[in-house]
């Protein structure tokens, strides 16, 4: 089998950020213990961290934000009953229907603005099964028992959701005995992006979920928080699912240090490096980006011939050692983060400058 190779300059994903030397050493020292029997010092004091951060009673940590938000359906939801999710989210196109594969959960999609977000009035419209509704409807309907909102907004280009909707989301639901899940995976370049701490953001929400391992730069993980009976049957639910490691301390080290505030001030310069890649593209010919929609580290390119110019363009890159992914009608995605700096992208910008120069004029 022929080995892989990553692009030099790479803008697939901030999940492929390695591990800073600090964290390496981290790693190697860690204290642990065994995290299934409870006591791995080193995973403690990262749960009891995240869970500070975020203004929950307690947290957990777990292998991946996939697992998060499986393990908020598995816990918030019985099967029959159904969670909303946004048209366009992460836990809807990205997670292998795993809400309905494994927990018995059906997902209802609905539409947000061209910034991901969902009308809380339209939300608290599509809720199902309370008392409120016609018993014979209640016979037929699924109950609606968990709403998941996503922040960032990865599909719509890393936007930040208002966090004026989130806590009218939850004010709208929470009386009909509807939860609410944030999958805030990147919700640290949200709190960067926008001056509002974490726990401004996940105070609305039942549960909160967010990455270590993308802008964070840990090598693995994500914690997943809420209140102390909520995190009792996440853990059991980790373990249902496998995610319940041992020496997780090694793990837990880097998540430590991914959560201090010099990773959180990487951000802003990711945010920074993303506009100046958004603003360098989106002046060459063919090329078109919604610079509003550029608030983070996620820049989409479209090219106004189509997918087919747009993967060309993303075999030239590859060619030139850049990374990139063309993500269907939503064109190119570049991804910012602390492995590539203000050279990389100034270097991104020429190799695509070049390439439009090479390409034949449209119709005029």
């Amino acid at each position: 089998m022929q080995v892989q190779r990553a692009p030099v300059r790479d803008f697939r994903s901030d999940t492929v950020t390695r591990p800073s030397p600090a964290m390496r050493r981290a790693m190697a020292q860690a204290e642990v213990g065994d995290d299934v029997f409870g006591d791995d010092p080193t995973a403690i004091r990262l749960e009891q961290r995240a869970a500070e951060l975020l203004g929950k009673p307690a947290a957990l940590f777990v292998p991946s934000g996939t697992m998060a938000n499986l393990i908020a359906f598995l816990v918030h939801c019985r099967p029959g009953e159904e969670a909303i999710v946004e048209q366009r989210s992460h836990v809807l196109l990205s997670e292998q229907g795993g809400a309905a594969r494994f927990a018995g959960v059906q997902l209802r999609a609905l539409a947000g603005d061209a910034r991901g977000v969902m009308a809380p009035r339209a939300v608290a419209a599509a809720l199902r099964g309370g008392p409120d509704v016609p018993p014979l409807a209640r016979l037929h309907n699924p109950r609606t028992a968990l709403v998941v909102l996503e922040n960032t907004h990865n599909f719509c280009g890393g936007t930040v959701q208002p966090l004026e909707v989130i806590r009218a989301t939850a004010a709208a639901v929470r009386p009909r005995g509807v939860r609410v899940h944030l999958d805030g995976a990147r919700l640290p370049n949200a709190c960067v992006a926008s001056g509002i701490p974490l726990a401004a953001w996940a105070e609305p929400c039942d549960s909160v979920a967010i990455s270590l391992c993308k802008g964070l730069g840990a090598p693995a993980g994500s914690v997943l928080a809420g209140e102390q009976e909520f995190i009792a049957e996440a853990r059991r639910a980790r373990k249902a699912l496998g995610g319940g490691m041992r020496q997780l301390g090694v793990l837990a080290a880097a998540g430590l240090l991914a959560l201090a505030p010099e990773s959180f001030a990487q951000l802003a310069t990711d945010h920074a490096h993303a506009r100046l890649l958004a603003e360098g593209l989106a002046a060459l010919p063919g090329l078109e980006v919604d610079l509003g929609a550029v608030q983070t580290n996620i820049v989409f390119v479209r090219h106004a011939a189509g997918r087919a110019a747009e993967q060309a363009l993303a075999a030239a890159l590859a060619a030139e050692g850049i990374g990139c992914v063309p993500v269907g009608e939503l064109g190119l995605r570049f991804v910012t983060h602390r492995d590539v700096g203000r050279a990389d992208v100034e270097a991104a910008i020429a190799a695509v400058r070049a390439w439009t120069a090479e390409q034949p004029p449209g119709p005029t």
